[in-house]
């Protein structure tokens, strides 16, 4: 028989110790153990072999047979993006966000979808956190088809044993987990939402999804920080891991894909929010771009201090505005505040403009901000974060009609991004009529209605600008 013994087991990773100490061993974090139980292996006798259990058979990879199966559309364009083109039969997908971005109103859609696309198929939403009145409700304030929401299977239920068996006979197409924290095991004595118990009710229904070939979406929650609360070995469980962004306050929101074994990563989603629920903006540089220039005073031309950057967000480009405000500090340490984009990384784009323009801003308050909501990760926003912080801080605004992007070394050099033609393209096509690009990005044959200047050094670059 197994032996229950006590340990002490990570909050943010799950790692088991032995005894209580300050910093887990597995993430480093501190003050996250915390006393739980763990079942130990079993003391039982091992085969003359040296080891318990029967062996499986083997076979070489090339006699595995791969069919080639369509992915299931999930209705909504965006979303499929996100997914790689679809839902991949027995996928497992892990959505996490803040609470009251949509994570609910978008899968409830994609299941009415599901059901349109697909008639005859069996869809199961597993609702934990509200009754079955209040999705009732949802559904109802969506407007959602009444002929799909009469083919939509819903289950209150929190324990994982009803929920298997409940799939064991409907048998569904796709379900969806409403969420993944409030559902519980009999078998582990710790509380809902415990490591241990999001841990094994995520391993036992995705090993049911795989078993079955059926889609399913697990919804998270998400800590203070942002992260995914629960153990990292739930992120490495699933197939694929989606974040919603975006300041619930605002009209859109943004999935962006974390992890995906089946497309891209940080493939990027753009939603509208309606009072229909979420539709899909299939044009999302157009949307971040529409209240350009209308500022304080209803201003009607450029300000100093904004810019246009051309990044790449999985497999698209995406026009952003970025814009800056350099204001004299009045304290000792000036500030240095970002929204959407890399802290650290400013402060070293600061420096290099210090030692190869010789533009100091050590007694200058530096902000800037991510028109829109979307964060930026990509280096290639160098040399339009430091375009706009060079406009607000001489206060001239830059040329009407100019894209920008470029990745920045610590020598002063401007270094190539990827798929600069697909920025180039995509400026061209909404409306721009100059580009401010790395050298080794200059097209070889020209782009109708788009200027291309290719600079070399951030030196050449704020000599054409100013």
């Amino acid at each position: 028989m197994a032996k229950e013994k006590t340990v002490f087991v990570c909050s943010d990773c799950g790692q088991a110790h032995a005894k209580w100490q300050g910093q887990c061993d597995g993430c480093g974090s501190w003050n996250t153990l915390s006393l739980g139980k763990a079942l130990a292996v079993s003391t039982g006798r091992k085969s003359s072999g040296g080891y318990a259990g029967q062996s499986a058979a083997v076979q070489s990879l090339s006699s595995v047979s791969v069919e080639n199966r369509p992915r299931w559309s999930m209705g909504l364009e965006e979303f499929d993006r996100v997914l790689g083109g679809g839902l991949v039969p027995g996928g497992v997908v892990l959505l996490g966000g803040d609470p009251g971005i949509g994570k609910s109103t978008l899968l409830l859609q994609a299941l009415a979808e599901q059901i349109r696309l697909a008639p005859q198929a069996s869809v199961l939403y597993v609702t934990g956190e509200e009754s079955v009145g209040q999705v009732a409700l949802r559904a109802q304030r969506l407007g959602l088809d009444q002929a799909a929401l009469g083919q939509i299977q819903i289950l209150a239920e929190t324990q994982l044993e009803t929920i298997l068996a409940t799939l064991a006979v409907a048998r569904p197409r796709m379900v969806v987990i409403d969420s993944i924290q409030t559902l519980f095991s009999e078998e582990i004595g710790s509380a809902p939402g415990s490591v241990s118990q999001v841990r094994e009710t995520a391993a036992a229904l995705t090993r049911w999804a795989k078993s079955q070939e059926a889609g399913l979406f697990l919804v998270g929650h998400v800590t203070k920080e942002g992260a995914l609360a629960g153990p990292r070995v739930l992120e490495h469980m699933v197939d694929a891991v989606l974040y919603f962004e975006g300041d619930p306050q605002a009209s859109y929101r943004v999935v962006r894909a974390i992890k995906n074994r089946f497309g891209t990563v940080n493939e990027l989603g753009v939603f509208g929010m309606t009072d229909r629920g979420l539709r899909a903006v299939s044009n999302p540089s157009a949307l971040f771009l529409s209240a350009r220039y209308q500022g304080s005073d209803d201003q009607s031309g450029p300000v100093p201090g904004s810019c246009v950057l051309a990044t790449q967000e999985g497999s698209r480009p995406l026009l952003v505005e970025v814009q800056a405000l350099v204001d004299t500090a009045r304290v000792p340490n000036p500030r240095r505040l970002c929204v959407g984009l890399d802290p650290q990384r400013l402060a070293m784009l600061l420096a290099v403009l210090h030692r190869h323009a010789g533009l100091a801003c050590f007694d200058q308050d530096v902000y800037l901000n991510a028109v829109g909501g979307v964060r930026i990760t990509e280096t290639a926003s160098d040399l339009a974060l430091l375009a706009a912080v060079v406009s607000s801080l001489k206060n001239k605004p830059l040329p009407v009609g100019l894209v920008v992007f470029g990745e920045l070394g610590l020598a002063g050099e401007v270094r190539p991004s990827v798929r600069g033609q697909e920025r180039l393209r995509e400026a061209a096509r909404l409306g721009f009529s100059r580009a401010l690009v790395p050298a080794a990005n200059a097209p070889k044959k020209p782009i109708e209605g788009l200027d291309v200047v290719a600079v070399k050094n951030l030196a050449q670059a704020l000599d054409h600008l100013f």
